[in-house]
């Protein structure tokens, strides 16, 4: 159960790698936690300034409106999809790696490969 509130972005993270120190299976999913929230703000912040850089196009930027929401709008799909699927693995007990930040979250956690 703590691995499952560990996954929570970056905040159920960062709480459960402070206060866990003896669990590797909880320190690994707090780590992806904590990866995989300071992924998802990066790509709001890309997106907010695609956005703001774009939208302001006479002419085009309704059209890049368009396709920016779009895009953002899958990527969002996917962090939740994500999320979701790593929760259910953390709850069954299964080491689940989100694809590339899972072996970064295993090595800063020292659980190696």
């Amino acid at each position: 159960m703590a691995a499952a509130i560990a996954c929570i972005p970056l905040i159920g993270g960062i709480i459960f790698y402070i206060l866990e120190k003896r669990d590797n299976f909880v320190r690994f999913y707090a780590m992806q936690s904590i990866i995989f929230g300071l992924v998802w703000i990066v790509f709001s912040i890309v997106y907010a300034i695609a956005h703001g850089i774009f939208s302001q196009i006479p002419a085009i930027g309704f059209l890049f409106d368009i396709i920016l929401g779009v895009i953002w709008a899958l990527v969002w799909v996917a962090f939740l999809v994500v999320f979701i699927i790593t929760i259910v693995k953390a709850l069954t007990g299964v080491r689940w790696d989100i694809p590339y930040i899972g072996p970064i979250a295993r090595k800063q956690e020292g659980s190696g490969g």
